[in-house]
């Protein structure tokens, strides 16, 4: 199971954040944040400075993070002489910060640790502040980056990623937009969907899991419409963080390897590549394991009968019907993806095998052809 060695959740976050820092004697904190979510880290950055604390605030990631934009992360903190990482904002930050900690002292680089259980330690103490309700990277063991060369992402899997202390403030996330708000819940959603329907599942995973999809069912599009709504955002990050419980002991499955394409050659939001392809895959996987995703119907709140095959096509409906709620597209082609560009996704897709692994129904290369079709 993942463990966090502090957890802060409500008002006040930042401020406790600032304490511990000064507590354990900081003296160069390194903060990876990113341009929209810059102005949140200054009453971290004032009280710091107040106590004698040098900061380096990072912001130069353009989207979701790549290898280069590490490497020059990781320069960065070996300028200031960082001796603590924050990462403040969405995935894409903390996931670098994350790195960052991990691979500041230079025994390792990072192509060496891409893969499970490669980090040799983190010599850096680390803290994770999130902005959106979305990844739930404060609690997890992974972190993801770009590779520009293959035009995929790739993923760093050890226990040494998981921070020292999070930080969680519902308040952070209100300045959100409608479509980041809905992006990063449906990915909350998919983590949540994807660790409950696992070949891996768990029973004590089980319950995050579903406690997840009931609050995201019930709050995201009031969330989506009124973003200042403290309630909604609160049940919103709470399911985040259920969410991220669940991608270290169980992990996510074929939803997640098929989306890895969609953003290392298009670019498109992972929160949005999870949701286009969300429905065809829960339609492909349902005849393995029918029961299992009657359950997710009932936590999405479908119309049920009691029959799991009918119940659980009910669950992926109601899926669709959360994503157009919020606005999101939901075709390939909607974001100028060449029908022509689909095997070669799907050839690309099937190299995230830790992930394929964990599907509940074997996955071929022409079934993945087939899920962007449907999905195209």
């Amino acid at each position: 199971m993942v463990n966090v060695g502090a957890l802060t959740f409500g008002p006040g976050a930042l401020a406790r954040c600032a304490y511990d820092l000064i507590a354990r004697r900081s003296r160069s904190v390194f903060i990876v944040t990113t341009e929209p979510t810059l102005f949140l880290c200054a009453p971290l950055v004032e009280a710091l400075g107040a106590a004698g604390v040098e900061t380096t605030l990072w912001s130069d990631l353009l989207g979701e993070p790549t290898l280069k934009e590490f490497d020059a992360a990781l320069m960065a903190a070996r300028a200031c002489e960082a001796d603590a990482v924050v990462g403040l904002g969405g995935g894409s930050a903390m996931d670098v910060a994350k790195l960052v900690a991990a691979l500041f002292d230079g025994r390792q680089g990072v192509m060496e640790v891409l893969g499970t259980d490669l980090v040799a330690a983190r010599p850096l103490w680390l803290a994770c502040i999130p902005t959106t309700a979305g990844t739930g990277s404060e609690v997890t063991p992974i972190a993801i980056l770009g590779d520009e060369d293959e035009d995929l992402k790739k993923g760093v899997v050890s226990p040494y990623l998981v921070p020292d202390a999070a930080y969680l403030d519902p308040a952070l996330t209100v300045t959100m937009p409608p479509s980041v708000t809905a992006a990063t819940g449906l990915d909350a959603l998919t983590h949540c969907i994807e660790a409950y329907a696992n070949r891996f599942a768990h029973p004590l995973v089980d319950v995050y899991a579903l406690g997840g999809i009931r609050l995201i069912a019930e709050n995201i599009e009031r969330a989506c419409t009124h973003g200042d709504d403290l309630d909604a955002r609160l049940a919103m990050m709470i399911a985040s963080y259920y969410g991220g419980l669940c991608l270290g002991p169980v992990n996510t499955a074929a939803v997640h390897a098929l989306a890895y394409p969609l953003g290392g050659e298009f670019h498109i939001a992972h929160g949005v590549a999870n949701a286009l392809l969300l429905p065809h895959v829960l339609r492909f996987n349902i005849e393995a394991s029918s029961e299992r995703y009657a359950a997710i119907a009932r936590a999405l709140g479908a119309d049920c009968t009691g029959d799991h095959a009918t119940d659980a096509l009910a669950g992926v409906e109601r899926v669709i019907a959360l994503a157009n709620a919020c606005g999101i597209k939901r075709r390939l082609s909607d974001f100028g993806i060449a029908r022509d560009a689909i095997p070669r996704m799907a050839t690309a897709a099937m190299k995230v095998t830790r992930l394929l692994d964990r599907n509940p129904r074997p996955l071929t290369e022409a079934d993945a052809q087939a899920i962007y079709e449907a999905a195209w």
